[in-house]
């Protein structure tokens, strides 16, 4: 009697999609909503801890317009609390955040590859961090400044807290985003899922999308705003198709 061979228990290293069936429709929107919950959770973990220092940044965040704010409305001054708070919050939620949503979109991910991208959040969070920087200290005191003296001899500056703090804090929060893009980009290369021929070759879609980007962070219509915010975002560009390229060269299969 012919003996017939079982096939081998699948490794733990292989992917998820591999070892078990396709997920359906009702399952991605499952896990969707599972990973939602919990980036929302973080999110509000880290509201909470911003409202322990959301009255210290507002009077950092006040320091460049000199004096204090006006309020048009009786709930204006709480609601800007809370947006300092929300902003802290989210600083403080990237990291979960930024996990959940590549492991949402990068399905079937071996154990290895997960510790990877887990391994790389504390450089996600020390990029956002060093966005915040960029922002604070490079782009908004030209934008201020460019804002504060147009046509000066017609126009007083009195600006309101919540035009004021919006723009400040958007600026600041987005830009924290923006500088987390090389790194991604570089994950997902050493993942094999982009290769620099593919950002070199829709390079006009990045620029169409780093002004689109711009012209949403910056809600002025003036173009001096939108370069400085447009600028960093396609040098960002720049220098994730050298990560991309470089992560590209390590993916053991690429070799």
């Amino acid at each position: 009697m012919q003996r017939v061979k079982t096939p081998p228990p699948p490794k733990n290293d292989e992917p998820e999609e591999v070892i078990g069936a396709q997920m359906s429709l009702l399952e991605h929107i499952e896990e969707l909503r599972d990973r939602l919950v919990k980036a929302a959770l973080a999110l509000l973990v880290g509201t909470v801890i911003g409202f322990l220092f959301a009255d210290k940044v507002m009077v950092f965040l006040q320091a460049p317009y000199g004096q204090r704010f006006q309020v048009l409305g009786p709930t204006e001054a709480v609601v800007e609390f809370f947006r300092v708070a929300l902003m802290l919050g989210g600083i403080l939620a990237i990291p979960m955040i930024t996990y959940q949503l590549m492991m949402f979109i990068l399905p079937g991910l071996t154990s290895k590859e997960k510790r990877f991208i887990v391994m790389s959040l504390p450089a996600v969070f020390g990029l956002f961090l060093l966005g915040v920087v960029f922002a604070w200290f490079i782009l908004i005191p030209p934008a201020l400044d460019f804002l504060q003296n147009f046509q000066s001899d017609i126009f007083v500056s009195e600006w309101t807290a919540e035009l004021y703090l919006g723009f400040v804090t958007t600026l600041i929060f987005w830009m924290g985003v923006a500088f987390q893009t090389p790194l991604v980009f570089f994950v997902i290369s050493l993942l094999g899922f982009v290769t620099p021929g593919a950002l070199i070759r829709n390079w006009r879609f990045a620029v169409v999308g780093a002004a689109g980007a711009a012209a949403i962070i910056t809600p002025t219509v003036d173009p001096v705003n939108m370069f400085l915010v447009m600028a960093p975002l396609m040098t960002l560009y720049g220098v994730s198709i050298i990560l991309v390229a470089i992560g590209s060269r390590m993916n053991p299969a690429s070799n």
